[in-house]
């Protein structure tokens, strides 16, 4: 246990100085390989209201406590965190859809999942751009970006720019609240 809460919180905190350094959904930052102003539909949503959507969900917290496990309720209704390579979801690798747990909604896909070492569920982008919002984080003596599921404003994660080609980012997931729906063959 001790190890792997030392792994998370050096992760953490690595992450959160790479993107200090580097963070251009905040700033609005270069692409230094164009040395262009880089344009990013984060920036949009970044510190706005919630999405209004004609199927948004609003529970009260007795609602949402009787629909969500408390591990759920934690992190999509307070922005709480599991724990590093202890979440499930992790190690799946089946080819499916995962949902936010609290609605239902679709974020991510399987093929655009990957491993990021982090110990939490990592995708290139969500399966729609609609379907989540950005919230500026500055919890934990950290500038992050926080992904919100757009339908019931559940706390994702956060979204970093250190991941792979094509997009570059890093949607960094609790893998707790989302549910997987495999596809059917």
């Amino acid at each position: 246990m001790k190890i792997g809460f030392v792994i998370a919180a050096l992760a953490a905190v690595g992450l959160a100085v790479a993107f200090v350094g580097n963070g251009p959904f905040l700033k609005g930052g270069q692409d230094k390989s164009q040395g262009s102003k880089k344009v990013d539909q984060r920036t949009a949503y970044l510190n706005q209201e919630s999405p209004k959507r004609k199927d948004k969900v609003v529970k009260t917290d007795e609602e949402w406590q009787k629909i969500l496990t408390p591990e759920q309720y934690k992190i999509l209704r307070n922005k709480g965190t599991e724990p590093a390579f202890c979440g499930v979801n992790l190690e799946n690798k089946g080819p499916g859809v995962y949902e936010c747990a609290g609605c239902g909604l679709p974020l991510f896909r399987s093929g655009n999942k990957f491993n990021s070492g982090t110990g939490w569920p990592s995708f290139g982008e969500p399966i729609d751009p609609d379907n989540v919002w950005y919230h500026s984080d500055r919890s934990h003596g950290m500038i992050r970006t926080e992904i919100l599921c757009s339908r019931c404003d559940g706390h994702l994660g956060h979204v970093f720019d250190d991941g792979p080609p094509p997009t570059g980012l890093r949607y960094c997931i609790n893998g707790t609240v989302l549910k997987f729906v495999p596809d059917k063959s």
